[in-house]
């Protein structure tokens, strides 16, 4: 059976124009860690094994059981993330290992949850939410406590909260294992917007109904020769937000190197907004601290078409990484499947956000009507206050296949992640169809290369063509000859520079250049359109252009 990624969770500086020395790149060789690539297929399994909750009969029990009541605050889970830093890290696996290794995906995808069993079932002030089962993808429990009134009552397990068949494996399970996760749900239970499963992970499904790309409470020493580490949520308090479209969620995390508290306040609405305060506590020096990490998948686009093996046109949840500098130049940069570990980092200065967004929107350009690639969420990351020095880094992993993540995009503050500090980082997550700050700059639209030359004349050797097409903006104002296309190169010889407007389309301004470069060492590229007086009518593209993949 072909592994896919789920639908969804239930159903299975310088200013622009003149800036210098703002991105440095890691060109060495790296393997995809083993430990990577096993989190994010648990977690893409463990989704698409899911399905619908069961009906909403009875619950025999009379709802969740709930353990004593208990003081609560954010100030003390931060006391305690802290004191945790300050001991010994200890492994939460479970001792129920054996058991939990036999419910596999088929196993799994037979454990329903029950509608009845739902947390605030029962109440219009805050959404259902539906707990996750432990599994031989996720045998390190978590807790999950309801909050109210500065109380906080823990959820026992009971196997009564699902529907499963009377000689499952799971029922050999004892009582208060804990849980893997939960999903917010709509006030229907038919569908879920927000589920955390796994490690730190969690995703929405955002403006457009449709499951995509992951965040990250953190993100340790990823794109590193040595081993990247996954903290995880070890615990969840949950709060009425006052609607059926709200609810305040704190976690405690917990990893060898790193302890931490968040407070995420998350409301559906046209898409979802997240609110989030990070407190972060190192318990060992962290080499490369990621805060605010996303996680993507991008196989082929448009701007590589010798790598679409497959006769869908285009494979991928993202297909660029925006940037809103600390300065206030905008930047876009196309994703890329390498034949190499990438890293390329983007050094600001209170940054105004950046995102991994799926700009494209047309079906036809993905012909997929089972996972819908057209309709994967944007995420964008809204700082809040000053996050100070540091910088954006992009890792881009190869793949050869849908199934696994290989985008990862986060701020690394620069100063040092050492034991006896702490970091607190306030932050707006938007999961929308697009960015939610537009720009009356011009917007890159498409990129594409190909063979360089000009048609119907001998194409020169290891030259490739690129086209760049911006729309928006004053653009629509400028006939050609009216805006000067300033590209670029970080080497190689450039050649056969030009913009212009679309004949059919007046509102698309293309340009195009070629490329003369060779070797196996990428090419940097960088260009914007600017007009008669000097000031930019885009957003910066950059590019990394590998020849050995993409020249003729």
């Amino acid at each position: 059976m072909e592994k896919r990624k789920p639908s969804s969770s239930a159903s299975l500086k310088m200013p622009q124009g003149n800036r210098k020395g703002v991105c440095k790149e890691n060109y060495g060789e790296l393997k995809m860690s083993a430990n990577r690539r096993d989190v994010l297929t648990a977690f893409v399994s463990g989704l698409a094994a899911l399905a619908l909750s069961g009906p909403g009969h009875a619950f025999a029990a009379g709802g969740p059981v709930l353990g004593d009541a208990v003081p609560f605050s954010f100030e003390g889970l931060k006391e305690r993330a802290r004191a945790m830093a300050a001991a010994p890290w200890q492994d939460p696996k479970s001792k129920f290992g054996e058991i939990l290794q036999k419910i596999d995906y088929d196993a799994f995808q037979k454990i329903v949850f029950r509608r009845d069993a739902s947390l605030f079932a029962d109440r219009t002030d805050a959404p259902p939410i539906q707990l996750f089962h432990l599994g031989r993808y996720f045998q390190e429990p978590c807790s999950i406590a309801v909050v109210e009134n500065g109380m906080a009552r823990e959820v026992h397990y009971r196997n009564a909260y699902f529907d499963m068949p009377a000689d499952h494996v799971a029922r050999q399970l004892p009582e208060d294992i804990g849980f893997a996760g939960f999903r917010v749900m709509a006030p229907s239970q038919k569908t879920d917007w927000l589920a955390f499963l796994g490690a730190a992970y969690f995703r929405s499904s955002g403006a457009l109904d449709q499951y995509g790309l992951s965040a990250r409470g953190i993100a340790i020493d990823t794109a590193l020769p040595t081993p990247e580490e996954f903290p995880r949520f070890t615990g969840f308090w949950l709060e009425s937000g006052g609607s059926d479209d709200h609810v305040i969620i704190y976690a405690l995390m917990d990893g060898p190197s790193i302890a931490g508290a968040y407070r995420m306040d998350c409301l559906k609405q046209t898409g979802v907004v997240m609110d989030i305060d990070a407190c972060l506590y190192p318990r060992k020096p962290i080499k490369r601290m990621g805060v605010a990490p996303l996680t993507s998948m991008f196989w082929y686009g448009e701007n590589d078409r010798r790598q679409a093996i497959e006769w869908r046109p285009e494979i991928h949840d993202s297909d660029g990484l925006a940037i809103w500098t600390g300065t206030g130049e905008r930047i876009w940069r196309p994703l890329n499947n390498p034949r190499r570990v990438m890293t390329n980092s983007f050094i600001d200065s209170d940054p105004k956000g950046f995102g991994l967004l799926q700009r494209d929107r047309n079906f036809d350009h993905y012909q997929d009507d089972g996972v819908f690639y057209d309709k994967r969420p944007s995420v964008w990351v809204e700082p809040k206050g000053s996050w100070g020095e540091g910088e954006v880094q992009l890792v881009e992993i190869p793949t050869d296949d849908e199934i696994h993540d290989n985008i990862v995009a986060y701020w690394v503050p620069k100063r040092p992640a050492e034991p006896g500090t702490s970091f607190e980082f306030s932050y707006r997550l938007h999961w929308e169809a697009d960015e939610p700050f537009p720009t009356n700059l011009g917007r890159v639209v498409d990129t594409f290369s190909g063979i360089g030359g000009i048609p119907g004349q001998p194409r020169p050797p290891g030259v490739t063509k690129f086209v760049v097409d911006f729309m928006g903006g004053d653009l629509r104002k400028h006939q050609r000859g009216e805006v000067e296309p300033v590209v670029t190169l970080s080497r190689g010889e450039l050649g056969l520079v030009d913009a212009y407007p679309l004949a059919n389309n007046p509102d698309r301004f293309r340009t195009f250049f070629n490329v003369k470069a060779t070797g196996p060492d990428p090419v940097d590229l960088r260009l914007y359109l600017k007009g008669k007086d000097g000031g930019a009518l885009t957003e910066t593209w950059l590019y990394q252009f590998f020849p050995e993949i993409s020249s003729a």
